[in-house]
């Protein structure tokens, strides 16, 4: 009768312990899985592919930022405080367009017509599989099953460094700055800096089509970004093109790709100009950004004030818009700086 006290008794201890276990996660709920935050809990969001979901099914907000780690230095308070705009940022670091697809899914679930989408578009990411994702999902967070859920509810990482760790050091998230890496990139932001860490790519002389990515483009157009597009009529699309350094187009000259990827941008844009709810916004050639490593700490990555001017650049309306009037205007911009830049007296401030 005592050793069978004893497993009762510790079957019924175990039993109540996952209960309670999965209680507090469902109750706290870090990754926003069944509800929305609860008041005085100091959340921690740092985690894209796990707490985008939740947040975009449970929070509220009118419009969202979508992209990759060229938006996540956008705050969102800049645009609630200029435009009016309860934004929520639902960025995906490289993400690829059926990163989009999925979480405007999640969008869709919770919310009826959004009043504006703000979309940074990395063409070199857009001509994958439709299938493909940038990173594999946790699939019990983005489907509709409760049976997979016992993945969030025992999590050990989940309790531990979402519910536990948060509760003693007490620093929530600001989610107005959520996934910035201002912070972590500051001292990485100068010329001296990208030279450095640049690796000179060597010359490739083969020869490309210049439709070469129309193909992989044309497939996800039709698979994950029209049909999001044409399923919000009266929503708002900001659609914009990141200003890389002149030294990410340096990598397509020596590539031989130039004129490939100048074709991609202008088939994405004639597409995208057919539509009356969208507004496009061509950063590229933006020579005084583009030109100037100090705003880099890479070839691509860019720091807050190149953000805070393509946000004023959109509450305005009209510098760097790209219209069927203009489009070849601006193409030929970004080909003239990128043909005639001294790219030999650059690198040559490496040695």
């Amino acid at each position: 009768m005592t050793y069978k006290r004893w497993f009762i008794t510790t079957g019924i201890s175990m039993l109540a312990g996952l209960i309670g276990i999965g209680g507090l996660v469902v109750i706290v709920d870090p990754f926003f899985h069944y509800h929305g935050p609860i008041p005085g809990f100091p959340y921690q969001i740092d985690n894209q592919l796990s707490q985008n979901p939740g947040m975009a099914e449970h929070m509220e907000y009118d419009s969202i930022m979508l992209g990759s780690s060229m938006t996540v230095n956008f705050e969102t308070d800049w645009f609630e405080e200029e435009m009016g705009l309860h934004m929520l940022k639902l960025s995906y670091n490289g993400a690829y367009p059926k990163d989009i697809s999925n979480i405007m899914e999640k969008v869709d679930a919770n919310k009826g017509e959004l009043r504006q989408v703000f979309w940074g578009v990395d063409l070199a990411s857009y001509t994958g599989g439709v299938e493909e994702t940038k990173y594999p999902l946790p699939e019990y967070l983005y489907n509709e099953s409760v049976w997979d859920d016992v993945n969030y509810l025992y999590n050990k990482g989940v309790l531990l460094d979402y519910i536990l760790k948060p509760v003693v050091e007490r620093e929530p998230t600001n989610l107005s700055s959520v996934y910035s890496s201002e912070e972590s990139l500051k001292d990485c932001y100068s010329r001296e800096y990208v030279l450095a860490n640049y690796t000179v790519p060597e010359k490739n002389d083969a020869y490309f089509p210049e439709d070469m990515f129309i193909e992989g483009l044309e497939a996800n157009l039709q698979a994950n970004i029209l049909p999001v597009i044409e399923s919000h009529p009266d929503t708002k699309f900001t659609i914009f093109f990141p200003p890389y350094s002149v030294l990410y187009w340096y990598e397509y000259i020596q590539n031989n790709q130039m004129d490939a990827v100048m074709y991609e941008y202008r088939y994405f844009m004639e597409k995208l100009l057919l539509y009356d709810n969208v507004e496009l916004y061509f950063f590229p050639g933006e020579e005084e950004i583009v030109c100037d490593l100090d705003f880099y700490a890479d070839t691509g990555h860019y720091n807050q004030s190149v953000n805070k001017y393509m946000k004023q650049c959109f509450a305005l309306g009209k510098y760097y818009r790209i219209t069927e009037d203009n489009l070849e205007e601006e193409l030929q911009k970004l080909k003239d700086m990128v043909d005639g830049y001294d790219y030999d007296a650059l690198l040559a401030e490496r040695e």
